[in-house]
């Protein structure tokens, strides 16, 4: 089902549609230990997309080794492609969700390098890799 370019589904179907490592981190705002996750030491050029819905979220150029064990980006493909959402954690932290399907990829911090200065720590389960070419 689709709502203004969202794509909405129920429990059922998400659980479904992905594996359970996936379900916990995208519909329940889980979190993949540290340096267990795919894509950690991914190379290649191409596109990070939302393994729940496809979206395109983070362009490889973009990835950079934060050594905390997580995929780190400083920047996503576009502002509509994911959504952010402050959460009531001390020190606050400031989820971030894919905007197409509301499913939970992981945090962004303001200690990433230039030209944003920020690090998007996302979930390597949350994400499938597409490799250009």
């Amino acid at each position: 089902m689709s709502e203004r370019g969202k794509i909405v589904k129920t429990r059922r179907e998400w659980e479904a549609q992905l594996t359970p490592i996936q379900f916990y981190i995208l519909r329940e705002a889980g979190t993949e230990m540290a340096f267990t996750g795919p894509h950690l030491n991914e190379k290649r050029v191409g596109v990070y997309r939302c393994a729940g819905c496809g979206a395109p979220l983070f362009a490889s150029g973009t990835k950079f080794e934060s050594g905390t064990g997580w995929p780190s980006f400083y920047a996503p493909i576009g502002a509509e492609s994911v959504s952010e959402r402050k959460e009531g954690w001390l020190p606050r932290r400031t989820e971030v969700r894919c905007a197409t399907c509301e499913g939970h990829l992981g945090h962004v911090f303001k200690d990433g390098p230039k030209p944003t200065g920020l690090r998007y720590c996302m979930n390597g389960y949350a994400l499938e890799f597409e490799a250009a070419g």
